[in-house]
């Protein structure tokens, strides 16, 4: 049976960020014809490729439109046209993840219904329509208060502690979810491709800053017991299962006081905390989902060595023309990878690059981490 040629294929990715940066990079080890749709001008992907082209991704004849010249569509964001990927699809173009998958995940309402639905675990929650519907759940507080859709990189959550919290309650359809008392937040990437087959990254364990809901470190493998890594396995298996997904899916979980696992939310796409395999697994997670929605055999994901990652963000206080400080310092250090995102601004916490730290040993590469996050500013 001959191999199929995947160097052939017209590929057009919705979204020119870091995400689509990074898939480029995978991409050209296979000679893949990568195009990019983004509203930015200056995005990340814009010198990247031969074909960008500036554009709205929720503006469903435009993205229509512009999809019809590929024979394959796929995102690195969610916030996309899917009515556009839809008929796309009836035209005869694969897209990947489906629609209907990113549709679903595109509202975090409908993500939680799908979940306990299919019999998924997930904290409990109450759907609520507008602020005064969610004072209307008072019994439930403490809560976590969650934006429906629109939410993204940690904005459209928040927690609401007590009736004084309240008022503060997003005025749009959302939804006020049980606050888990977690012992560890965990996250597993997992990817299928159009045959079926399904393998996971390792399990890692993510720290998030208190205030922006952004990842600050992340270390693989976590530490956790090999009964819990099983059941996190199982159950980033069951979900991409049950959604029927090709691609690569993040699966982002709760380790509750009591050894259970929840699902908390999942990502139809390559995700922050999966950039550390770029280095530290046989596979990265970049080309993982290449793999799969090209329907090709997945790599190992084994690790080939513990890793941490720091997100780069920048400053808060600090508006304007980026400047990257203590750069010469961690290039100094073994085991440090530094990768830019190629954003020429920074605003506070804009997610201006990532640093992956490999160590053999888990102390050492805690202590390299901390001193990474320490050393590298980004300021203006």
């Amino acid at each position: 049976m001959p191999t199929k040629d995947i160097t052939n294929l017209k590929i057009g990715v919705l979204g020119g960020g870091q995400l689509g940066r990074m898939m480029i990079q995978s991409a050209i080890n296979y000679n893949l014809d990568i195009s990019i749709l983004d509203p930015d001008k200056n995005a990340p992907c814009a010198h990247l490729v031969e074909n960008f082209t500036v554009g709205s991704l929720t503006d469903e004849q435009l993205v229509f439109e512009w999809g019809k010249q590929f024979d394959l569509v796929t995102i690195e964001i969610e916030n996309v046209s899917v009515a556009a990927l839809k008929r796309l699809e009836k035209e005869g173009v694969k897209v990947f993840p489906q629609p209907e998958v990113i549709e679903l995940i595109q509202d975090k309402r409908t993500q939680k219904t799908f979940y306990k639905a299919n019999r998924i675990p997930t904290s409990e929650f109450v759907l609520t329509e507008n602020a005064a519907d969610v004072a209307k759940h008072e019994d439930k507080l403490p809560a976590v208060n969650k934006l429906g859709k629109e939410g993204y990189d940690g904005r459209g959550v928040q927690i609401i502690r007590s009736s004084a919290d309240v008022g503060k309650a997003f005025d749009k359809p959302g939804l006020l979810e049980d606050l888990v008392d977690f012992k560890k937040e965990l996250s597993v990437v997992v990817t299928r491709n159009g045959n079926g087959e399904t393998n996971c990254f390792p399990v890692v364990e993510l720290s998030y800053h208190p205030e922006y809901n952004l990842v600050e470190f992340l270390f693989a493998p976590a530490e956790i017991t090999p009964t819990i890594e099983q059941k996190a396995y199982d159950l980033a298996k069951d979900v991409i299962e049950k959604l029927n997904m090709v691609g690569l899916l993040a699966v982002e979980m709760f380790l509750t006081q009591e050894d259970e696992i929840l699902v908390n939310e999942v990502a139809p796409r390559t995700h922050n905390s999966g950039h550390h395999t770029i280095e530290a697994n046989k596979t990265s997670q970049f080309e993982q989902h290449l793999r799969a929605i090209l329907n090709m055999p997945l790599g190992s994901t084994d690790l080939i060595s513990p890793a941490a990652m720091v997100n780069l963000l920048g400053e808060e206080g600090f508006t304007g023309e980026a400047k990257y400080e203590g750069m010469e310092e961690c290039m100094q250090m073994e085991g440090v990878y530094i990768h830019l995102y190629g954003k020429k601004l920074t605003k506070p916490f804009r997610k201006m690059g990532h640093v992956t730290i490999t160590d053999e040993h888990i102390d050492p590469l805690k202590t390299k981490a901390r001193k990474v996050k320490e050393t590298l500013i980004v300021k203006a």
